[in-house]
């Protein structure tokens, strides 16, 4: 709908003024809410190239009259909409509407299933199929541990239909508005012409935290300011599109339109094809296409590397950054993983440094750069700005637009469409009033009631926030300031229909569209989007806030796209350059895998021996009593200072119980919740690197293990309740392992998992032999019989040596057999080859390599001739000693090489 003319009352400069009555006549029905706010990865990624293909036929047993039945289903149970609010699923007359009545016809019911009942069961297979993939958000609470929970993602089973009319009003107002931001970032950080002008007040941009004045005069690569902008969209009373807000810095939500469209397109394949819904894969591609032709000019003739830059996992969107990383095919990495050397951004990998041509970030503008912007940021990357300076580095979006997204610029932005020769913007944002400017002040002093009072500038996050003051507090808040604050006239947003409770319910519905420009500078519009909804009238479509989110899907009456993002033919030259590297905090973390994943394992197989002991009617020594109790003890099972299994069994049980599912180690003890605690904490961390049945089953180890001992505050779990559990998790834990040695590729990431779980496996197997030893506990066959027991060598042991329980044949197998995985000298002999395997030249792996034993475990059968079994005993735990500081100090020296910048690798500056 075009801008009204500028009234006679208001400034005659060129300003917001201009846009304050744009469609008067509609203003009265301005009313209500308006929000801002944000919003399994292996296979899912390559599932996702596939979600818009083609679908699934119906069954045989639909019904044949399926349209007619679903829009009766749809009608008869959708509650009524309250009036003066636009109904997205009937029209005036209580029909359904054009698309809806679309989708009706093509949604197949099943003939021996109620209508409501089949439905429902579709809305549980969503929220399984969430579960399953591990899609989550992080939300914000001080009540959550580190002040963060991990939440499933909210997704509703009904897509938000959009009308191919209505698409293309949307789509020409979403690419004139990008194509003005992308204008104005170049003359704000240009020659300056709009304040020259007097086009835009310069306080909306000099007090800005978002305008970045380091970055004044500079020009990015290809002169591209913004690759994506999206845009906060809703549909009012009359069924007009407005703008609510905008999103410069890196846009959220992507990474969940894709999810959301494969989730949902599964759920309606049939009307998801005749519908003709248009297809979204291909705009992911421009827009790693557009970062890689520029990254392209920056690397010269090198193969331009792009990353994906994450504040971490405790953003509130980390999903979508692992997701998004995994679909387009970066790294995904933080600002830690980078270092700016010679005005150029490099990746900290195991191998050394390696050049960064391109970053798609996903971190908020302040955070970039500690040197320059906060001081504080331990999220950056010091000297990022420099290098975006130099123009050494793509950023996308470029840093510096933060200010776009204040509230207070819609209000300007028609003027300055008009100057630079546009009649007017297609898609017209709701009427906004800076307090800054004396007639806009004045405008809204006396007509406060019905409208929001927003901030001009950010406070504590990155958005303008609402406030909800009551008359007489927004009256002085705004003569305090003027300029920080900014007044938004409300809108009642359209009802989306939801399914819920076998009916179907109505909610404020928000969209957020996304406009992505190719390499030529063109913009185009991803067909599709982010549909959030709110709980009811007075609350936010946020996430945060209990908002839900709606799959968006654009009718189009020509052909779909057929665009995928699968993988296309490769050149040979092309080969070297798509090998993925691997950071050193993915490396880092790898190797806490495999170190907390036999951690674990170890420590379940030491609690639940320890548990059927003390529970049996058993022949167990003392001197087995006190080894298992100094394991326990060493191993962090129980508490500092808890009395031995000699001296007070049945207390030393109830302290084991007490701190096995405790994930904080709370009384100083570090039990097997502890473990999985840390083991999912790495795992999260390496979202975009791990399967998604690996993430589940580890996810699933520690949710199933805390479930099964949860007992009442102040009750203990039993036995009958503790060993089922340890024994299922036993068998998770096995599959893990399965997991990471026979599913991963074998990379120099897997190879520092590997050697981080069997460093783990040495340490724990010397603590064991070295407790047992020292006890006197090998005197019995009892003990020999529990020794064979943790090292999981039970089978072999008998079957080689019968009834001949001494320590002789125990040290053969335990100890120098190296074919025997559980041995000492089969895991040193898998450590020197995977050693060998690391990134380095074999100089540099020999300091390494020198500090385990050239072969075998340091002692052969033949050097046992002349040791009697009196001297045994302290030759094994002298070799034990000797092997558990080994593999201490080669964890330390892996970590010192390549976890940490070290000087001996080759830099590659």
């Amino acid at each position: 709908m075009p801008n009204t003319p500028l009234p006679p009352t208001a400034s005659p400069a060129p300003g917001q003024a201009q846009a304050h009555s744009q469609a008067q006549g509609q203003v009265q029905q301005v009313q209500a809410q308006g929000q801002s706010g944000g919003v399994g990865l292996a296979s899912l990624a390559n599932l996702a190239n596939l979600a818009e293909g083609t679908q699934a036929s119906l069954p045989l047993d639909f019904k044949a009259d399926a349209g007619a039945d679903a829009a009766h289903l749809l009608l008869s149970h959708a509650h009524p909409v309250e009036a003066g609010v636009w109904d997205e699923l009937r029209g005036p007359g209580g029909g359904l509407r054009p698309a809806w009545q679309g989708f009706a016809q093509h949604l197949a019911l099943p003939a021996h299933v109620e209508r409501p009942v089949d439905m429902n069961r579709r809305v549980a297979q969503v929220a399984r199929q969430i579960l399953q993939d591990g899609v989550t958000h992080n939300v914000f609470s001080d009540a959550a541990p580190g002040g963060v929970a991990t939440r499933p993602w909210s997704l509703e089973l009904l897509p938000n239909l959009i009308e191919a009319e209505d698409w293309a009003l949307i789509e020409a107002g979403a690419i004139q508005r990008a194509e003005l931001l992308q204008t104005m970032l170049a003359d704000l950080y240009g020659p300056q012409n709009l304040l020259q002008q007097g086009l835009l007040p310069p306080a909306l941009l000099y007090r800005h935290n978002g305008w970045l004045r380091p970055m004044r005069g500079a020009v990015p690569p290809g002169g591209m300011h913004l690759f994506i902008v999206a845009f906060d969209i809703a549909r009012g009373p009359d069924g007009q599109w407005w703008l609510v807000a905008q999103r410069t810095q890196g846009p959220s939500g992507l990474g969940y339109v894709m999810h959301n469209r494969l989730v949902i397109s599964r759920q309606f394949p049939d009307a998801f094809r005749e519908l003709r819904v248009q297809h979204i894969a291909s705009s992911y591609r421009r827009l790693l296409d557009t970062v890689e032709q520029l990254a392209g000019q920056v690397a010269g003739n090198a193969t331009p590397r792009v990353v994906l830059l994450t504040p971490g996992r405790f953003s509130e969107t980390y999903f979508e950054h692992a997701y998004l990383a995994r679909y387009l095919g970066l790294p995904l990495v933080e600002g830690g993983d980078l270092t700016v050397r010679k005005d150029r951004v490099f990746l900290k990998t195991v191998e050394g440094l390696e050049p960064v041509h391109g970053v798609l970030r996903r971190l908020d503008d302040d955070f970039c750069d500690p040197l320059e912007l906060r001081p504080d940021s331990a999220l950056g990357v010091p000297g990022l700005l420099q290098a975006a300076r130099a123009g050494h580095v793509v950023m996308a979006n470029a840093l510096g637009s933060a200010f776009l997204e204040s509230p207070a610029v819609q209000g300007f932005l028609p003027g300055i469409a008009r100057r630079l020769g546009q009649d007017r913007l297609l898609l017209p944002a709701l009427p906004t009033w800076w307090c800054g400017e004396a007639s806009a002040l004045r405008a809204v002093q006396g007509d406060l009631d019905g409208k929001f009072l927003r901030s001009t500038f950010p406070r504590q996050g990155r958005t303008s926030q609402v406030h909800e003051l009551s008359r007489l507090e927004r009256l002085a808040a705004i003569d305090s300031d003027p300029d920080a604050w900014t007044v938004q006239a409300r809108l009642r947003f359209s009802r989306a229909p939801i399914w819920g409770d076998s009916g179907v319910a109505t909610r404020p519905a928000m969209v957020r569209i996304y406009a992505i420009a190719d390499g030529g500078g063109r913009w185009h519009v991803l067909p599709g989007g982010m549909t959030r909804v709110a709980q009811r009238e007075d609350s936010s479509v946020s996430m945060q806030r209990g908002g839900s989110s709606l799959d968006t899907w654009v009718l189009t009456p020509g052909p779909v796209d057929t665009f995928s993002m699968l993988p296309q033919r490769l050149r040979v030259d092309d080969i070297a350059g798509r090998r993925r590297p691997v950071s050193s905090r993915t490396g880092e973390n790898l190797f806490w895998l495999g170190r907390y994943t036999e951690r674990t394992e170890q420590a379940v197989q030491l609690v639940r021996a320890t548990l059927l002991l003390i529970d049996a009617d058993s022949d167990a020594t003392p001197a087995m009593l006190q080894a298992l109790s100094a394991l326990c003890s060493s191993g962090g099972l129980v508490p500092p200072g808890t009395p031995a299994l000699d001296r007070a069994p049945h207390h030393f049980e109830r302290a084991l119980l007490a701190t096995l599912a405790d994930t904080e180690g709370k009384k100083g003890a570090a039990s097997i919740g502890y473990n999985l605690a840390a083991l999912e904490r790495a795992s999260q961390a390496l979202r975009e690197r791990l399967s998604n049945e690996h993430w589940t089953l580890i996810r699933e180890m520690g949710e199933g293990f805390r479930l099964a001992l949860e007992t009442p505050a102040d009750e203990l779990p039993t036995l009958p309740q503790v060993l089922p559990a340890l024994d299922r998790l036993a068998l998770r834990l096995a599959a893990v392992t399965g997991a990471q040695t026979d599913r991963m590729t074998r990379d120099h990431g897997w190879r520092l998992l590997t050697v981080g779980r069997l460093l783990e496996r040495l340490i724990g197997l010397t603590a064991r032999m070295r407790a047992f030893l020292k006890a006197g506990a090998l005197g019995s066959a009892a003990g020999i019989d529990l020794m064979l027991e943790l090292f999981d060598s039970v089978i072999t042991f008998r079957a080689r040596y019968q009834r001949h329980e001494d320590l002789l044949a125990l040290t053969d197998l335990l100890v120098l057999d190296s074919a025997n995985p559980r041995s000492l000298a089969g895991v040193l002999r898998r450590l020197r080859t995977e050693i060998a395997k690391l990134p380095g030249d074999e100089s540099s792996l020999a300091p390494l390599l020198a500090r385990l034993p050239a072969e075998g475990a340091g002692l052969t059968l033949d050097a046992l001739r002349a040791v009697d079994d009196n001297a045994l005993p302290a030759l094994l735990d002298a070799l034990a000693a000797r092997l558990s500081a080994s593999a201490m100090a080669l964890a330390d020296a892996i970590a010192s090489r390549y976890f940490t910048l070290a000087q001996g690798l080759d830099q590659r500056v």
